[in-house]
């Protein structure tokens, strides 16, 4: 599939029919996801694939109990400063409707994968006589290109994937499960399997109401080149 066509139709896919995903097309995406740029070939990770039945579904009820926690949490501390529109309230309704079928079934994927980071590198932090050397930090821009890459890698195999965060409310149980020590942080889990829907482009902001050229707030037609 072509690279771009890739990302443009690589979307959250939460829902997944019953055919499995093989072992030789996690390892394709472990493949890619290594392949990602990071901080210094510093390669701070570690993957855990869980294709166990009975791991899955402890990790599916520890996800299930994490969005108990989350869901009313985030109702509770929304705002709204404009009035939304039907279009608007109708892809919200729709994407808490699929959060929360995967809420509900994340043990029943075919695949769960868990990226993990090295505890003692995400707490690392660069001083010198003036202060704080602060450069963001390498743990996260070593991580995010690693699991974007494997997510791609999925879609062009045609197997959805979510990436996930809220099992983190209770991260020390998903390390019991799967024997995952304390030096390493738990950052991300991803489902995989083939979507029960299609692949598609989702609903987003145009390009060009969120890009300025050369001075903020100065947005141009998504048409012209910007060199001006």
């Amino acid at each position: 599939m072509d690279l771009i066509e890739s990302m443009m139709t690589q979307k959250s896919i939460r829902r997944y029919s019953d055919q499995p995903v093989t072992d030789d097309e996690i390892r394709q995406c472990l493949r890619a996801a290594i392949q990602a740029p990071n901080g210094g070939n510093r390669q701070p990770w570690q993957w855990v694939v869980v294709t166990d039945v009975e791991k899955k579904h402890q990790i599916g009820d520890i996800y299930r109990r994490s969005w108990a926690r989350y869901w009313p949490a985030i109702q509770a501390s929304a705002t709204t400063t404009t009035q939304p529109s039907i279009e608007e309230v109708e892809q919200g309704r729709r994407t808490a409707a699929s959060a929360m079928h995967l809420a509900e079934h994340m043990g029943e994927a075919p695949a769960l994968v868990m990226l993990m980071g090295e505890a003692s590198y995400k707490t690392h932090q660069l001083r010198d006589e003036a202060g704080e050397v602060d450069i963001g930090h390498t743990y996260y821009t070593s991580l995010i290109p690693a699991v974007q890459n494997f997510m791609l890698a999925a879609r062009g195999l045609g197997i959805g994937t979510c990436l996930t965060t809220m099992f983190r409310i209770f991260q020390d149980e998903v390390r019991v499960v799967c024997d995952i020590p304390t030096e390493y942080e738990i950052e991300a889990l991803i489902p995989m399997g083939r979507p029960r829907g299609k692949f598609g482009v989702a609903p987003r902001r145009p390009a060009a109401e969120v890009t300025s050229w050369n001075t903020f707030g100065n947005y141009l037609d998504a048409n012209e080149s910007g060199a001006s």
